[in-house]
């Protein structure tokens, strides 16, 4: 016996052990799930659930507050509903200037707009506080995991799955540390089995 340890492993021990490492590494808690794709911030984009305010110059009856609906509108008083889904403060505040210059409404309307509330973002798994939390822009899964009270000693802290609603489909990644997320974003992060 002593020979053997003075000659190193046998092969076949070694070839098991790398057999084995391979494995584990395989069945880590979403290996298997693709890189979600990255998004950068930049100019947000609205969808179900934010809240807007609506400033339109000299013009209370078509100032307030708005929620934009599951359809993706907003209803506007003497307009009905406008389409705000995936379009940014600036574009949406277009959009209302001029339907309210194709109603003939006001001549030259000047619409701004402001976001009230995000749609939030939901946190699972592996954290002290799961739960749903607001949205803040240039969130990442780190700052995410802080908003929930922080990692759990069983948790996988290096990347989590993030499941991300685009364009009506819902997709599944694997998401680093230091990658953003959006608003309505569902952040699981995982437990390690070993």
């Amino acid at each position: 016996m002593t020979s053997t340890l003075k000659q190193g492993l046998p092969p076949v021990l070694v070839r098991a052990a790398v057999l084995l490492c391979l494995v584990l590494s395989a069945c880590s808690p979403g290996g298997s799930l693709p890189d979600l794709p990255t998004t950068q911030p930049g100019a947000y984009r609205l969808g179900p659930g934010d809240v807007v305010r609506l400033i339109t110059f000299g013009e209370d009856s078509l100032t307030g507050e708005f929620r934009v609906s599951d359809s993706g509108t907003i209803a506007l008083p003497l307009l009905g509903p406008v389409h705000a889904a995936s379009l940014s403060t600036d574009q949406l505040g277009q959009q209302v200037s001029q339907a309210l210059m194709k109603a003939n409404l006001l001549k030259s309307p000047s619409v701004s707009v402001e976001i009230i509330a995000y749609r939030p973002i939901f946190i699972l798994g592996e954290v002290s506080k799961p739960g749903q939390y607001p949205y803040q822009p240039g969130m990442t899964v780190v700052t995410a995991a802080a908003v929930a009270g922080g990692f759990t000693y069983r948790a996988v802290d290096d990347y989590a799955a993030v499941v991300r609603t685009q364009d009506g489909v819902a997709i599944e990644g694997k998401a680093y540390r230091q990658s953003f997320i959006q608003p309505g974003d569902v952040v699981t992060v995982l437990e390690r089995r070993f």
